[in-house]
């Protein structure tokens, strides 16, 4: 990963295609996100009912698998060809453009940046992007119980300039760079395509934070089909729903995928050293957003 900034190449927010980015450092509300674009596509279309969870895993286009990397490589990449994986993914990402039209939701963990000498996103076939973030305070705790380590290896871990999420059995490698790396990358300067969202804003005023971006989409739901979209993708109906019918993007190590769901967790958790270490490695990304501890 690097610090330069991508080519002068900037999303277009006049575009009526190409990819909307669904963008994230992990366990930061992504899926929530997701969720509530689903319920809502769902809601406007006149669809009774609550849509099932399920349906959040295949919203949208995933575009970080093997199998898609192997189509435009010709053969299966793996933890040799990471830089033949970087050098395709402008290729990949207009290829699922040619191929779907229109505009394209697409989840991902991928800093804004560089890697091996190729930027990360293509902003030739991208129309914006939906940025959320969470307090890496907040982040650190949901984030071991995800990944099954402990709260100072996962604040380790975030603190990890140039961090990358390994190559998998089904996806690529991404490029996540530290908690403040990723946030810079895609906060760094204000772009009226790229809007900007806190986990803690969804939580505390859903109706302003989930319209703002259903506004800034274009979308003109009713306030009843926001009302609905709001409720059906809320903590407590996400988190049942996964315990009925389970939840395909649950890692093996987590107990569950939805766990908590609230916002200040970690003045109960994280002791006085763990706050420190997190400040002294996010402070300057923290204060930006409101995140410093009194």
């Amino acid at each position: 990963m690097s610090n330069r900034k991508p080519k002068d190449q900037r999303a277009n927010p006049q575009r009526h295609s190409g990819f909307v980015w669904l963008a994230s450092y992990p366990k930061s509300g992504n899926t929530w996100i997701r969720a509530f674009l689903h319920n809502l596509l769902c809601a406007m279309s006149g669809a009774g009912g609550t849509p099932s969870i399920g349906g959040v895993t295949r919203f949208g286009a995933s575009v970080n698998t093997r199998a898609l990397y192997a189509k435009i490589l010709g053969f299966m990449p793996s933890d040799e060809h990471l830089g033949e994986i970087a050098a395709a993914r402008h290729e990949v990402q207009r290829f699922v453009v040619d191929q779907l039209k229109g505009l394209i939701f697409s989840k991902t963990h991928e800093a804004l940046t560089i890697d091996r000498g190729f930027t990360t996103i293509n902003l030739e076939v991208t129309a914006g992007a939906i940025y959320v973030m969470r307090n890496p305070l907040d982040v650190a705790i949901s984030y071991a119980h995800h990944l099954g380590l402990s709260i100072d290896k996962t604040i380790e871990s975030m603190g990890t300039a140039d961090a990358e999420m390994p190559l998998s059995k089904q996806q690529i490698h991404q490029v996540l760079g530290s908690w403040s790396q990723h946030v810079a990358s895609w906060t760094r300067e204000p772009h009226q395509a790229i809007h900007v969202m806190r986990y803690e804003d969804m939580l505390a005023d859903p109706e302003r934070s989930f319209g703002g971006l259903a506004r800034h989409l274009l979308m003109t739901p009713t306030q009843a089909q926001l009302a609905q979209a709001i409720d059906q993708s809320s903590f407590e109906n996400l988190r049942a729903q996964e315990e009925a019918e389970g939840f395909r993007e649950r890692p093996e190590a987590a107990q569950r995928f939805f766990r908590e769901g609230r916002a200040g967790q970690w003045k109960e958790v994280l002791t006085p050293e763990q706050v420190d270490r997190i400040v002294k490695d996010h402070g300057e990304q923290m204060a930006r957003f409101g995140y410093l501890p009194n």
